[in-house]
């Protein structure tokens, strides 16, 4: 995408070659918002004939010069003409930036990019992947907008994004473990072997994250104070888990490692990818005892079932235990009541009980 002829307030000549996302070959980033602060600064102090050929290269504009700061290595965020450290999620968001980057979008003004524009894109893009997938690529594109019109200098820019119609997304997850379900997991897990198996009972009992757990290391935990420490969670503020005493005896039958990490799964997605092969067997050999008993099985069984829904059921048992929400907010690190919500589903049956 290039960028229209006004910086800094100043009209500009524009140039036929001036793009923003064409990444060149210093370019070592490709998030939009890594713009060194002081070259920025310089580039709005006054103008300069040559400053028409800017170019986005992916962590700078730049004007034919070597950039202030090569961002390669890491990346970075302006904030307030200065560079932060990277934030959360800065990978997946690369890989938004490079799908924007194949497409039309690539070459055009941001002030040619209608609305009708993006939403022809959005309609394609749903026939591709989910909805959720196309608002979080719609959010970064939007973003990109709103930097432009509000530290930029481009205040008659207008936003697209916000002129069309977001993807409605699904109904939210609510799915509980079924009787019999924990049971066979955990039954899989063992021949399955490695640490699947008190990894999936240690959510179940903390309701932490794939990422927290991954990265939890002994220098930690406190055993005597059944605690763990999160130096860094999810919202970027640490937290102090509370354990249970079954997540107690999980982690005293754990052996110590070399590397002091507390799981030998000290990747997130390593979780996932183990959590779905045991899910996938479970499943396997569940149908075929139906199968052997040549009786059909419940297709709702051991299927549609993440690693994630266990911080959702772990959440749901916190309050099915008596605790109340600033508790249970504590335990899980939900912020608002909102998000804490919509990780509780209360078994109907349950209140039913309650109500006698």
């Amino acid at each position: 995408m290039r960028i229209p002829g006004v910086l800094g307030g100043r009209e500009w000549p524009r140039s036929k070659n001036a793009g923003i996302c064409n990444g060149g070959p210093r370019s070592g980033g490709e998030d939009f918002r890594s713009r060194p602060g002081r070259f920025l600064q310089r580039l709005m102090r006054k103008p300069r004939p040559d400053r028409s050929k800017a170019k986005w290269t992916g962590d700078s504009l730049s004007t034919g010069r070597k950039p202030t700061r090569r961002l390669s290595r890491k990346p970075w965020i302006a904030t307030k003409g200065k560079c932060r450290r990277e934030k959360k999620g800065h990978a997946v968001e690369k890989g938004y930036i490079r799908r924007w980057k194949e497409t039309s979008f690539a070459n055009l003004f941001l002030l040619s990019i209608r609305g009708s524009d993006v939403a022809t894109w959005r309609d394609k893009r749903l026939e591709e992947v989910s909805p959720n997938s196309v608002c979080l690529e719609l959010a970064l594109l939007s973003y990109l907008f709103t930097i432009a019109i509000k530290e930029w200098g481009m205040e008659g820019l207008v936003n697209p994004v916000q002129r069309i119609r977001k993807p409605k997304l699904p109904q939210e997850r609510g799915r509980r473990l079924k009787s019999g379900e924990l049971e066979r997991i955990l039954s899989e897990c063992e021949i399955y072997g490695g640490d699947i198996g008190p990894v999936v009972l240690f959510a179940l009992e903390t309701g932490m994250r794939r990422a927290e757990i991954a990265g939890m290391t002994w220098n930690h935990v406190e055993l005597k104070k059944k605690t763990v420490t999160l130096p860094e969670t999810k919202n970027g503020e640490k937290r102090i888990v509370p354990l249970s005493t079954e997540a107690v005896r999980i982690l005293s039958s754990l052996p110590r490692r070399i590397d002091g990490r507390v799981w030998a799964l000290g990747d997130p997605n390593s979780i996932a990818k183990a959590f779905i092969r045991v899910l996938t067997r479970t499943r396997a050999a569940y149908e075929n005892e139906f199968k052997e008993k040549k009786t059909k099985p419940d297709p709702g069984f051991l299927t549609d079932l993440t690693f994630h829904d266990r911080r959702h059921e772990a959440t749901s048992r916190f309050f099915e235990k008596g605790l109340n929400p600033m508790q249970v907010a504590a335990i899980t690190g939900h912020k608002t009541l909102q998000m804490l919500t919509r990780y509780t589903h209360m078994k109907a049956e349950d209140l039913a009980e309650l109500q006698k």
